[in-house]
């Protein structure tokens, strides 16, 4: 069984951290952040408000 999700990008930011990562199994994406005082998840939206989906 391989890994659930997948890091596409990794940026520190402000002493914080934002990552992208997709879910292997469902092709969503992910924006994540960390350390930027507050820390969450939530999809990955496009232009038109859509999720991105790889």
């Amino acid at each position: 069984m391989g890994k659930r999700f997948e890091v596409k990008l990794k940026e520190n930011v402000g002493g914080g951290i934002i990552k992208i990562v997709a879910d292997t199994e469902t092709g969503v994406n992910y924006l994540i952040t960390s350390g930027l005082g507050l820390s969450g998840m939530t999809p990955l939206l496009d232009k038109d408000g859509k999720v991105v989906i790889d």
